[in-house]
């Protein structure tokens, strides 16, 4: 669908009610798709997202299009994750054509990376992603679902082959960005990648696949409400990768020393609030140090196959940088080695 053909009379016929007047305001930098907020009879606001305008980038990213359109249409529902409520779910079966009506989050603020997140904003994320956790914790029945699947052998296989190269394009790329430390360390993940993503797979929900600050919406004020957005790396796997990638990533390693087990306490108590049983919270910290390589991993493929920009550049060596420092505080190469 493109934004031409989203017109009053068709937004009046999918929302079943009366639009005389829309206004169309295009929104956010649309590296994957185009997002246009709706103005409808000069009140209410509803966000379009489409697929990018390129034709042929449309059907390269088909499946992370579907991903997103999957979790509104089947799983949103069954979860208790904070997300914009979804109006209107249209996806084309041969090709990268979609459309989603979604709910206007504003006044809400998007998170920054570089400038990270307060421990009352993180707090307020971790009980959040346990609400996209804890309610389907170990589900069989997700494993039914199309599109979803636990990562086996040619995975991890494939994973590993992929991960050297991107590594160095990576470090490469970023030249003086990333420290010799870091740089070390990174590669140090790259020898142990395959074994880490076999690892644990008795353990697994719906994963958010990129829960950063960039993609979570924060009430203005600082209270408690975030919301998060950007679906499209929906997927299954070790819960608590979600969880070390969004703290790793987020706050400053000073800060994440002095907070995180009460961060990763604050996440486990939200858990058993939605029934999760026989999962202790040392085995919960257990977890969280054991899938910290999450950090790396989503950041080297991002900067080193995505659209270079110089702030996504600094946003990726900064993730890195408080990742790296984490692994190399928690011990999470050692513990991985040893599972």
């Amino acid at each position: 669908m493109n934004v031409e053909d989203i017109t009053a009379a068709w937004v009046a016929d999918v929302l079943g009610t009366e639009v005389r007047d829309l206004e169309v305001e295009r929104v956010g930098t649309g590296q994957i798709g185009t997002c246009y907020r709706l103005r409808l009879d000069g009140a209410r606001t509803v966000l379009a997202k489409l697929p990018a305008e390129d034709p042929g980038a449309r059907d390269l990213m088909a499946g992370v299009y579907r991903s997103e359109v999957r979790f509104y249409t089947q799983l949103a529902g069954t979860v208790a994750v904070r997300a914009p409520a979804c109006h209107h779910a249209e996806m084309a079966t041969d090709s990268g054509d979609f459309v989603l009506l979604l709910e206007d989050l504003a006044p809400l603020e998007p998170g920054d990376q570089l400038r990270g997140c307060t421990v009352e904003q993180a707090r307020d994320a971790v009980e959040n992603l346990a609400g996209l956790h804890g309610p389907r914790w170990s589900d069989p029945t997700l494993l039914q679902v199309e599109g979803l699947s636990v990562n086996g052998p040619e995975d991890a296989a494939l994973l590993a082959e992929l991960y050297g190269p991107a590594t160095e394009l990576f470090l490469d790329g970023l030249g003086d960005l990333v420290s010799a430390e870091d740089a070390t360390t990174l590669r140090e993940c790259v020898e142990v990648c395959e074994q880490w993503a076999l690892g644990r797979s008795e353990r697994f929900a719906l994963m958010h696949g990129d829960y950063r600050l960039d993609n979570l919406m924060f009430p203005a004020d600082g209270g408690p409400g975030v919301v998060a957005v950007d679906w499209q790396t929906l997927s299954l796997a070790l819960p608590a990768r979600d969880l070390a990638f969004f703290l790793g990533t987020s706050l400053p390693p000073v800060e994440r020393r002095a907070h995180e087990r009460e961060l990763v306490a604050a996440y486990h108590h939200a858990l058993t609030a939605y029934g999760v049983e026989g999962y202790s919270l040392e085995q919960a910290f257990d977890d969280y140090v054991f899938a910290m390589v999450q950090g790396p991993l989503v950041a080297v493929f991002g900067c080193a196959y995505g659209a270079r920009t110089e702030r996504g550049d600094r946003m990726f060596a900064t993730m890195v940088a408080r990742s790296c420092a984490a692994i190399r505080d928690l011990g999470t190469l050692g513990l991985v080695k040893e599972s």
